[in-house]
């Protein structure tokens, strides 16, 4: 590439000095706390610097062709918008190579890897960051795949892995297919992170308003004794009140 296509794709230090000539102190301090980074919260020791998520979209529009190496640099910040637009410029660049007459298998493998090793290097490492590119990368990547990576990563030991798993079920759902879905769900009962019970619940309730409600009233025939209770009531919450009652009125039962 000439020096020319270098900095027409960015860097991720011209990323950073967009992003800070946007940043508010007041709204960083905010989001620290809406996204609990106090000791022994889930979001330990995250750093934000005050931006919103449309001016964060509206800068990585100018970087989508931002090579994979200035991406990770971003990705491996500390500061939490900083690997919010590295995201998001991946999802971008996903799609980009995902339009049906210019499709690229190739390009589209090689973000997917990319993405799964940023994972498993714990830089994926909050709520927003996971619904904002699951879905979009790895739920798209594996729509007409083996699913054995959900699996995998639903039985991980770290939160956000197992976030990924579920909420990447989303790409599968917007296109009528609650299989994975509803399997995770099963398997995740037990999970004993509260933001865990939310993702699940919210990926169920999906299933009953864009899939089929009969599936997910029958999930909730089987397993809605043995919910979480925060689970039970995001998976309900669209349902009509007597239906609802119904269900968050079942005997609790251990999960096995």
């Amino acid at each position: 590439m000439t020096d020319a296509g270098k900095r027409s794709a960015g860097t991720a230090a011209e990323v950073r000095a967009a992003l800070a000539s946007v940043a508010d102190p007041v709204r960083a301090a905010g989001a620290a706390r809406y996204f609990q980074t106090e000791p022994g919260q889930y979001a330990e020791g995250d750093v934000f610097i005050g931006v919103t998520v449309p001016q964060t979209r509206a800068i990585v529009k100018l970087f989508i062709a931002l090579p994979l190496t200035e991406t990770e640099l971003l990705l491996a910040d500390p500061v939490h918008e900083h690997r919010l637009a590295g995201l998001l410029i991946l999802v971008a660049q996903f799609t980009r190579a995902s339009a049906p007459r210019t499709r690229d298998e190739p390009e589209r493998r090689a973000l997917v890897e990319f993405y799964s090793a940023q994972l498993r290097a714990g830089r994926v490492n909050n709520w927003d960051l996971v619904d904002s590119s699951a879905p979009g990368l790895l739920g798209e990547y594996l729509f007409d795949r083996p699913r054995g990576l959900l699996y995998e990563l639903a039985a991980s030991d770290i939160l956000w892995q197992r976030r990924v798993a579920v909420i990447a079920t989303q790409a599968f759902i917007r296109r009528g297919d609650a299989s994975t879905t509803l399997d995770l769900a099963a398997r995740l009962l037990a999970d004993p992170a509260p933001l865990m019970h939310k993702a699940v619940g919210w990926m169920l309730r999906e299933v009953g308003a864009r899939v089929d409600r009969a599936l997910l009233l029958g999930f909730l025939d089987e397993h809605a004794g043995r919910m979480p209770r925060t689970m039970l009531s995001y998976a309900t919450e669209h349902l009509a009140s007597e239906v609802r009652a119904h269900y968050r009125g079942l005997p609790r039962c251990p999960v096995a």
